[in-house]
This record gives C-alpha cells, structure tokens and sequence, in this order.
C-alpha cells in the first residue's frame, strides 16, 4: 500500500502529464502507451534527440509519430525517412490517413507527391541529396525520423545514413528507430557527439510472446523441454536451476543423434535415402563431399502439408521465408494444385474484387506475361508469394490483402523483413542457410531475429510462433543458440565516395572536409578499438621482455641463432610457394593459345570434363578468362587460378557464325558437335600447345641459400648448447608474439585518421581528372567538371560524369539513351551475367566503347590508390531498355531474357532516376538536356508508369 506522500506525487505527476502535448497525443492513440515508448516520446518533447532501439513489432514507430505531431504543433516541418520504397509508401499512405493527404507529401528516386508538404515521407538518400543541393526543401524543418536506422551498416548504401546525420542541421532534432543492436549505447554516444543532447531508450522485451519450434515430418514439437517464450530463451545470465527449463527438447536432440549415426555409416538402408538428398546446410557439410548430402528417415512434410498443419492448429496466417524467388512461386502453384482451399466463398469474392479493381488499368496484353491469372488464383484460395521480382501493384496487393486477413499463406523472400509492416501469427523458415550471391551461408542471429519478428501481431495474437522446418542434419541446438540471441552488433559501413568528397570540398573546403569524416560514426568506432589495441601491445611487450629473458644462452647470442632458424623456416615455405607457383605456370601456358573450336579436357574442379572454347568476351582492364561451353551446356569462364591441373586440348571442331550462347538450342547444338568430335575421335590442331614447362632456376637458387643457411646454423656457438631446443621453443614464443604484437600496432596506425586517408586516395584520383583543382591561393577547389559530378548519385558516380564528359551520351537518340543508361545501373545477378551482346546500333556500340575505355582507365587508377574499384558497366539490359524504349510490347521487351517483370520495372525506375540527374546537370552539350528528359517519357510507360507508387 502507497503513503499519502507517494500518492500525492504520483497524483502530481499525473497532472503535470495532462498538460504535455504527449498526453493530447495519447489520447488520439486509442491505447496506452509502453514504458519505453513514453520515455522516448518525452525525450522528443523536451527537445532532446532519441534513439530508440526495440525488436520487431514492438511498436517503436509510435515515437517517430510523435515527432511528426510534435513538429506540427510547433508549426514546422517533419521528415521521415525510411529505407526503402515500400516502406516510404506505406509510411505516406498511413500519415495521410492521420493528416490528410494536403499536409503529407512523398519523395522517392522516381516518384513527387506534395514535395513542399508539411510532413514529407522519403528515402534516406532523397534526404542526402537535398542536403548536397542545399535545398529550399530544407527550409522549417525541425524534426527528421529515421526509420530502420541500423540499416547504416548495409555496405552498400550504409553510409547515406551517416551523411544525413552529420549534414543535418543542429537546429534539426533526429529521432533514430532501430532494431535491437547489442551496441545501442556505443551509436547512442556517438550520436550524442556529432548531433548534441540524444537520449538512448533500450526495449529487448517483445509485447506479443514468441513461441519457437521444429516442425518434423508433419508433427510441430516445441524447440524447448519447458514453456519458453522468446524473452525468456533471449536472457542473458540465468542461475543454474533456471537454466534447466531452457534445455533443447530432448525428443528433437535424439532424433538428431539418431539421423547422425545413421550418415556416419554412410548410407540410409532402406530409410527414404532419395528424400534427404536435396541440399541443407544445418549441419556437417564437410561429408558431403565423401557421402553425399545428409540423409534422414524423417519424411519431409510438403508445403502443401505444412500449411495444412498450421490450418489445422490455429497458427494461420502465416508467412513461409523461402530464399529463392523461383521456390517461392513454386510454393503457391504447389499449394494450388494440391487443391488445398483456405478462403470461404464471401472472402473468394472480396479477394477477386480487389484484386480485378487494382489490376484494372494493366493493358489486356501484359496480363500474361505478368502472370496474372497464376497469381489471382492463388490469392482466391488463400496464398501468394512476395518478393523483389514482382511487379510492384501485385505486391501492393498482395500486402494489403494479407494485413486484412484474406490472405493467410504467403511464401516469402528475406526482403519482406526488411521494412515493411506485415505481421503474421506465424513465422516458417524453410531452411536455415541461404545463398547470398557467392556461396551458401548460415543465417546470422541478427537475420533470424528479423525475419521471426514477424510472428504476433500486437492487438491481434495472444502469442507469435516461429516454426522451423527438420531437414536432413538439423542441428537442434544450433537453433536454440539462433532463438536465444536476438542482438547483434551495429558497425558502420561508411568510407568516403566520389560524390560525397566532392560535395564536401564545393561546401566546406578540403581541410573542413576532412574533419567532417573524421567525426563519422566508423572513425568514433575505429578510435574506441584503437584504446583496447594499445593496452594489448603495452602488454604484449612486457611478455617479449620475459622470453627473451628466458632465451638467453651462456654459449652466444641466441637471438641471432634464432634469426637463422626463422629465415630458414621462412625459405623452405618460400621455396614450397614457388613451386606451387611453377606448377600454375605450367597450368597458364596451357590456356594461352587457345582459340575457339578447341575442344579441352579441364582436369577437377567445379568444371571439370570436356569443353569447347568460345569466341572471347573483350574485358580490358581485367584479369583474361577463357570462355567455354561445358558438356552440360553452360557457358562458364575459367582462369588459370580455377584448374587443379593444366588443360589438354583433345580435338577441334568449327563454330557457326550464328552462334549465340544466350540461345539455348545453339548451345545444344554445339555440346553436340562436341560429343560427334570426341566420338570420332577428330584430332586438335597441329599448332596446339601442350602446356608449359616448369621453370627450375628460381627453385634452384633457394635451394642453395637454404643449404648455406643450414651450414650457419651448424657453425653457431649455440648449435651445441645441450638446452637449445628449450632456448629454441622459447625464441619461437617471442618471435610469434613479436609478430601478434607488430600487427596490433600495423592495425593502430591504420584505423588511425582511416577515413581521412581514403578521403585523401579519394581527392587524389579526382585530382588527376581535373575535378578538383588549387585555385591561386592554393586552396583546393571544385572545377566545373566537377560541378557536374556533384549532381550525379549512384555507385558508378564518377563513371557516369567522366562519359558524359567525354561524349559518350552525344550522339545517341532518346531511345537509345535509355538503352545505354542501363549499362551505369543494371547489375546482373553472377549466374546471369555472359558474353558482350551486340548492341542495337553503331552509335551505342561507339558510346559504350567510350564507357569501357574510361572505365578501364579508372579501375586502374583505383587499384593504384588501393580504393574499391568501380563496377564494371554491365550490358544485359540494353536490348529489353531498347525495344521498351521503343514503344515494343513487354512480353517482346523481355524476350530472349530471364529477367522477370517486376525487376524490369525496379530497373527501368533505376534508370528514370539517372536521367534525371543527367538532365539536371550544369552546362550540358546542347539537345542532351532534353534527349534525356525524353528519354524518360519513352520509358515511363505501361506497367512502368502505373506502378509510380511502389517500391
């Protein structure tokens, strides 16, 4: 029972609270507000800047709300940011519905809405720009949100972050929302440093449960032996009796020792062996080069099946993270053709409704090749697939129709846990490894956390459940360790582009500059590790003077005998490298010579068997690479570093003129040819080279000096200390810490002013353009060239201004503006990526010869200043650009190509974007200004222009 003293403050309290705005804003919520939500929205009432960091779903965007009520209280404007379009969308549609659509506006790369509106929804970088551009935009604004604020540590847009929050006015209050980071106070300090006064408020605790389990066979048993929720599995220190409820369900632990004795045998007896050979990576990879992949007893549940199960037992809706696109679509057409129904005839209508009133400006004949009628049925019985390939309405809609409960099984890439709000009962990971453009990979803790922060919708669900699906070599615990971490570290991404050094210096100047980078959020955590780094080497050296101590010997100077064992140590495993280097000679020779038609043997590796060499690929300024078409009819490019062994030419055959590898029969034909050739046993070319031979005489001389070094050794006074190998072990210790410790001190230096330096490497290679330049006083300044390349944004920034300077865009028309805007934008997925088309004309085929040229030339000059090398200007969209430019049909545009509708459309936005930078660039030859303007108008059509809207 409370005394009269606490009831009476309480009760001031609670009157002091009425007069606040947060208290008028409260009573617009409907609902009370969390502890952690009101502690941030105070932070933001008193003026202070906040970061709040709290999982998926906890309802931290209720603060940058706040912040918006907050800035039109006062009369002034408010930001807000987000990551990615869908979101912007989403954020603009759910503030108009608050305010009106007069007082909310939207900024996107392609899409205008209201720009001068009271309250601007937008992506980070749309915020970047006008910060460069000193826009008027800019004018009264006293709140900007930063939504999903962690993405700061993307590698490939991170930095955008950081420049909006060390470029934003100090008048300007920033309210960041992240994820929950294990480093939110270390980004909390910094931004405290960098924007003043910022309050850190911290929620690990989930407002709807999370249930985990392992769904094995058909059976759904829980991850755990006791009842653990999310918040439970996830705390960090728990007493010993405790801990006994966190234990793995014991049931999960012996199925998997059973599955595991059973793949140690090496086969599956008459245990559905053909069921668990499709691939997964939950555990013990490394046998399945010896015995295949895991196998399993369990029968795996078919999608169908699950979703049946999760019907059954209340769990819908539910979404299934698939990580392929392909799988995702091949997920609903199982489902549809298992006649499985999870709709009732008046939702079936509601859904057909919708669907026909959003598809209804679609012309007739791009239906088809969207899809469409695939797509509409899956939805009129209950699923749907989402993913970055879909066209942007069907993705619209099919979030919509999800968040309104007519959908209730969506399949799903990781891409819809990124951002946008749509929650299920259920969450469902298919597997727990993904394919991440290289190679698979486990997920990490921080991506499991994302995408099961989905499952429980607050207002809705009681509780949220997470199911993984048991394949062959499921590792139980290994799925407990994911579910009880839900943090991972925030590490910024930032490095200096061209575009953003050259910005600074027109603004600032090129010391200002400097000193701006300096204060960004990857030196403050470069700076902060430097601290533990020098007490490490201060330690260190104290441990190198008690070995060297120990060493010591009474016949010499045993640290000048030790010298000698090292650099013999050294030699030897130099003279191993040279002949293993010898050998890739011999394995290079063997490639050089080779020339289209010879049929090779290539001996191991992922390529191995017989190929057939075809016509080169010109790529200057990279390393060479022999293109060739396998016996299973894939064109594949090797280099010498690739083969276990030097190639054997084995025959000769011709190739057609007409051969074009991106088409599939005159592959098949030609692996054809191949096979008749080795069948007739048809001879190579007289002049074939055979391989190189090996050179010796490097070789030769090592092994000399290795000899003469041997023979020091023996005539050392110490060789016959009868306590020289204790001497010898401990010299050993010193001379390996002595390394440890000159590395921490290498890594000192190096995170010391890093960002200065790259911005320095940076300034040097626009220099030697003649983008920045010493004026008569000597201070460096931007040249009008320059001027050029301040206006122009994207990872190819500099490319894209050295070719409009030197004419590449002059002589093309508006169609194929469009056409050559791709090669600056587009970048194909590895698989993809082939031989250099023709291109539609000569004067593209000219101007991307003058984009090649000045591509090759910068790469080289960024190898030579140790930056990260520009991309290479990829072609494979060039001919859909063209004949959609054009005016061709979209089932004929994407023709002869794998690339699907609704990338097509995010593409075609990506180049819409581009030029419209290009056309706001000063002083551009006469007629390109508005080629590129129409050029716009070409391809801002159909399916392009009626998705303005969408991500």
């Amino acid at each position: 029972m409370t005394s009269p003293s606490e009831r009476y403050l309480a009760a001031k309290e609670r009157s002091e609270h009425s007069k606040t705005r947060l208290a008028v804003f409260e009573q617009q919520l409907g609902f009370d507000l969390d502890p952690f939500q009101s502690e941030a929205c105070r932070s933001v009432e008193s003026g202070r800047g906040v970061l709040v960091a709290a999982p998926t779903g906890a309802g931290k965007t209720v603060v940058g709300e706040f912040a918006v009520y907050m800035a039109l209280e006062r009369g002034l404007k408010a930001f807000y940011t987000t990551p990615i379009k869908a979101l912007s969308n989403q954020k603009y549609l759910e503030l108009s519905a608050s305010y009106g659509s007069e007082r909310v506006g939207l900024l996107t790369g392609d899409t205008s809405i209201n720009p001068d509106a009271d309250v601007v929804v937008m992506t980070t970088e749309v915020l970047r720009n006008m910060l460069y551009s000193n826009s008027s935009t800019l004018d009264e604004l006293g709140y900007v949100v930063m939504d999903e604020v962690h993405y700061l540590a993307d590698r490939f847009r991170g930095a955008v972050w950081e420049e909006v929050i060390i470029h934003l006015s100090s008048d300007v209050q920033l309210v960041s929302l992240s994820a929950t980071v294990s480093n939110a106070e270390e980004f909390g300090a910094w931004l405290d440093t960098v924007r003043g006064d910022t309050d850190v408020v911290v929620s690990e605790h989930r407002p709807v449960p999370l249930w985990q389990h392992v769904m094995v066979g058909r059976d759904i048993m829980d991850l755990f032996e006791a009842d653990v929720s999310f918040d439970e599995a996830a705390e960090p220190e728990q007493p010993a009796g405790v801990q006994e409820r966190y234990r793995v369900n014991p049931e999960l632990l012996e199925l998997a020792r059973a599955e595991s004795r059973i793949n140690q045998r090496g086969h599956g007896g008459h245990w559905g062996g053909s069921r668990g050979s499709s691939r997964n990576g939950h555990r013990d990879a490394s046998r399945r080069g010896r015995s295949g992949p895991p196998i399993s007893r369990i029968p795996k549940a078919s999608r169908p099946a699950v979703i049946s199960q999760l019907d059954k037992r209340g769990l819908l809706p539910a979404i299934t993270f698939i990580f392929s696109r392909n799988g995702c679509e091949g997920a609903v057409r199982q489902c549809v053709d298992s006649g499985l129904w999870l709709t009732s005839e008046p939702e079936r209508a509601a859904i057909a409704r919708i669907v026909d009133e959003a598809s209804q400006d679609i012309p007739e004949d791009d239906l088809e090749v969207l899809g469409f009628w695939t797509w509409r049925e899956g939805l009129i019985r209950g699923f749907a697939a989402h993913h970055a390939g879909m066209l942007p309405t069907f993705k619209e809609v099919v979030e919509r129709l999800f968040t309104a409960g007519l959908v209730r099984a969506v399949f799903a890439t990781e891409t819809l846990a990124l951002g946008i709000n749509m929650p299920a009962r259920t969450v469902v990971l298919e597997k727990l490894d993904k394919f991440n453009g290289e190679a698979h990979v486990d997920i990490t803790a921080g991506e499991y956390t994302q995408l099961t922060g989905r499952a429980g919708r607050r207002g809705i669900d009681v509780e949220g459940h997470a199911v993984v699906l048991w394949q062959p070599g499921t590792d139980p615990a290994a799925v407990a360790g994911l579910a009880s971490r839900r943090t991972y570290p925030l590490n910024s991404s930032f490095r200096p582009t061209y575009n953003m050094s050259i910005n600074l210096m027109a603004q600032f100047g090129r010391e200002r500059s400097r000193e701006i980078l300096e204060s960004s959020f990857a030196q403050f955590q470069a700076d902060r590790s430097v601290v533990g780094l020098a007490k490490q080497v201060r330690s260190r050296e104290e441990s190198l003077a008690g070995y060297e101590k120990a060493m010591t010997c009474h016949l010499g100077d045993f640290t000048e005998y030790a010298a000698l064992r090292r650099e013999l140590s050294d030699l030897e495993t130099q003279a191993s490298k040279t002949r293993a280097r010898d050998r890739r000679s011999a394995v290079a020779a063997s490639l050089d010579g080779l020339v289209p038609g010879d049929v090779i043997l290539i001996p191991g590796g992922r390529n191995s068997g017989y190929a057939v060499v075809l016509p080169q690929e010109s790529s200057p300024g990279r390393e060479a690479r022999t293109t060739v078409l396998t016996e299973d009819k894939q064109v594949r490019r090797i280099t010498a570093q690739e083969l276990e062994g030097a190639v054997e030419t084995v025959s000769h055959i011709r190739i057609p003129k007409s051969f074009n590898s991106r088409v599939t029969k005159d592959r098949r034909d030609l692996a054809s040819s191949v096979r008749n050739a080795l069948h007739e046993h048809r001879p190579p070319r007289a002049s074939t080279k055979r391989g190189g031979a090996l050179h010796v005489g490097g070789a030769s001389r090592q092994e000399q000096a290795i000899t003469e070094l041997r023979r020091k050794m023996r005539a050392h006074p110490c060789h016959g200390c009868s306590d020289r190998e204790n001497h010898a072990r401990w010299a050993e210790r010193w001379w390996k810490l002595r390394r440890e410790t000159d590395n921490l001190v290498g890594q000192i230096r190096g995170r010391t002013n890093t960002i200065a330096k790259t911005f320095d490497r940076v300034c040097d290679v626009l220099g030697r353009y003649g983008y920045v330049a010493p004026d008569e006083t000597g201070r460096v300044v931007v040249t009008p060239n320059g001027q050029k390349l301040r206006r122009i944004y994207g990872e190819k920034d500099l490319l894209i201004a050295l070719s409009l300077q030197n004419g590449a865009f002059n002589d093309v028309d508006a169609a194929e503006l469009a056409a050559l805007a791709t090669a600056l934008v587009y970048q194909a997925k590895r698989e993809e990526r082939g031989l250099r088309p023709k291109l539609p004309s000569i004067s593209l085929e000219v101007a991307m010869d003058v984009i090649v040229r000045q591509w090759s030339q910068l790469t080289d000059l960024e190898e030579s200043e140790r930056l990260p090398q520009t991309g290479e200007p990829d072609l494979g969209l060039v001919w859909p650009m063209y004949k959609w430019a054009k005016g061709k049909h979209l089932q004929l545009a994407l023709n002869g190509t794998e690339l699907a509708a609704g990338d097509f459309v995010r593409w075609t936005k990506q180049v819409i974007d581009l030029l419209d930078q290009m056309a706001k660039v000063p002083d551009l030859p006469a007629g390109l200004r508005r080629r590129c303007i129409d050029a716009i108008g070409l391809i801002r059509r159909g399916v392009v222009a009626y998705s303005a809207v969408s991500e």
